[in-house]
């Protein structure tokens, strides 16, 4: 297998952590226990949002792509692939905070609802 696609598997398990990190609560609406996998990745996303700290899978990335004589890149994930698409300018301190915070705003809104459901179904 070729450092590339190594490379660009990673890519895509980063992509779909994130996606779960942001909406997997949903998944929780339907099936409660996947709140127990959800929790700790929404504790990890967000924790790397707000210490700013880099998501070991974009070093990982960089390795497989350095190893298969391509150049990695600078800054996170969510700066090289996200960001682009989300956002013209550069991430920011300013712009973690902001995303981590909807992040868990999100979340927070989310599973209330999960609670909300679990009581009602309980009180039938």
């Amino acid at each position: 297998m070729s450092w590339r696609v190594l490379a660009d598997a990673v890519v895509l398990l980063h992509l779909a952590f994130v996606v779960f990190a942001v909406a997997g609560g949903l998944l929780a609406l339907r099936w409660r226990w996947v709140a127990l996998l959800h929790l700790p990745a929404l504790a990890w996303a967000a924790f790397v949002e707000f210490s700013g700290r880099t998501c070991p899978l974009t070093p990982l990335e960089n390795a497989l792509r350095a190893a298969g004589g391509e150049a990695g890149y600078e800054g996170g994930f969510v700066e090289h692939y996200l960001l682009p698409v989300l956002y013209p300018a550069d991430l920011t301190r300013g712009l973690q905070w902001a995303l981590g915070t909807g992040l868990v705003v999100f979340n927070l809104a989310v599973y209330a609802a999960v609670v909300w459901q679990a009581r009602r179904h309980r009180f039938r």
